[in-house]
């Protein structure tokens, strides 16, 4: 098992360090995604005292050219402070600061969905919609093979492996158990985690979030994962297909709900958003990718609990749909639907967006309206 070099430093010897007063400093972790529209980027600063809001926190810069999102002679990006956490890595009194990334001309960058995301949820936020994202994720070495896998083999084919318990069916619960009280930690509105289909493949699930919450909380759970997976030496990985063959891939089931779903008879509210969604759905395949459809590709073959990428279908209970009615919910007739297609690497900020302008904003066509202000 291929574990990275810096996980066998002394973490004794850097406790020494971290156990000295900072006085009232305070490191922030500036956090952004970077030109490839997956990775995370971060970078830390000091401020002279302890940060109580957003506003609290400078712009700052970074090199684009660096991070895929710039060119050398043109290359200054700006950091825009838009969320805050605490930190579970430095501990209080440090932060975690989500940033918007800008362009030398203060236009965003073109992997910021952050602020059209952000435009569109203001303009529904009467009708308070809600999501919750289920983020499946496979541990793997540093050298790419699945964590605990056979070196040259494959371990026993999948069924006792979901919610499994025991050293033969869960490989890595400690990754995940330090993640989880790390989301707590943080703030981050973690509410679930289990241990999926595949050994060594593993889910989170973020949420209730309301609006652009669900984005911002979604995104720094990643980061904070990476940065556990760093710590113990390993990789967690957002690939919709890790590995070939009769293996389930990942995916990120996106909850929805509004104000009138939840209430009483809101079940005729979700059919209409489905019927909606059924009328638009190549323009939600190419919004559930960061590749535009063709990392879902790999995954949504109609096999392995997922539809088929070409055809739109819905159902109560069926998990071989595009779209899930959960069953209490066909027997209360109210509550919320699960979008099932959006894939493990997918940007959350891009997810939500999509279903609100389609759902709520009745949008139809290829491509999304431009909204002037």
């Amino acid at each position: 098992m291929a574990t990275s070099a810096s996980s066998s430093l002394s973490k004794a010897v850097k406790q020494q360090y971290m156990d000295l007063p900072q006085g009232d400093q305070v490191q922030a972790m500036y956090v952004w995604v970077d030109g490839t529209g997956e990775g995370l980027r971060c970078k830390t600063r000091t401020l002279d005292s302890e940060p109580k809001t957003i506003d609290d926190f400078p712009e700052w810069n970074f090199d684009g050219s660096s991070t895929y999102q710039s060119e050398g002679s043109n290359s200054d990006m700006y950091l825009i402070p838009v969320a805050m956490f605490r930190d579970p890595f430095r501990k209080d009194p440090n932060k975690l600061v989500l940033c918007e990334v800008l362009k030398y001309n203060r236009k965003p960058a073109e992997t910021n969905l952050r602020l059209t995301c952000n435009k569109v949820m203001h303009m529904v936020e009467n009708q308070h919609p809600w999501f919750g994202m289920e983020q499946e994720y496979t541990i793997l070495g540093v050298d790419g093979h699945p964590y605990g896998w056979p070196s040259n083999g494959f371990p026993g084919p999948q069924g006792p492996y979901y919610c499994g318990v025991g050293a033969d069916k869960a490989y890595g619960r400690d990754i995940v158990e330090a993640h989880y009280r790390a989301c707590l930690y943080a703030g981050v509105q973690i509410c679930g985690t289990n241990a999926e289909v595949m050994p060594a493949q593993w889910e989170f699930q973020v949420g209730t979030c309301e609006g652009i919450n669900m984005g911002d909380h979604l995104w720094v759970a990643r980061f904070i994962l990476h940065r556990v997976c760093e710590d113990f030496g390993v990789v967690a990985s957002f690939d919709p297909k890790p590995i070939p063959g009769n293996w389930n891939g990942a995916g990120c089931h996106t909850n929805f709900s509004t104000k009138e779903m939840r209430e009483d008879d809101g079940l005729k509210f979700i059919e209409e958003s489905i019927e909606k969604l059924g009328k638009r759905h190549h323009y939600h395949i190419r919004a559930y990718d960061p590749k535009g459809g063709l990392d879902n590709a790999r995954r949504l073959t109609g096999h392995h609990e997922t539809s088929n990428i070409h055809e739109f279908s819905a159902g109560v209970a069926n998990r071989g749909a595009s779209i899930r009615i959960p069953r209490t919910v066909g027997q209360d007739k109210k509550g919320y639907f699960e979008d099932r297609r959006p894939s493990a690497n997918c940007d959350p900020y891009a997810v939500t967006e999509a279903l609100i302008r389609t759902c709520l904003l009745s949008e139809n066509g290829e491509e999304p309206v431009d909204y002037k202000n």
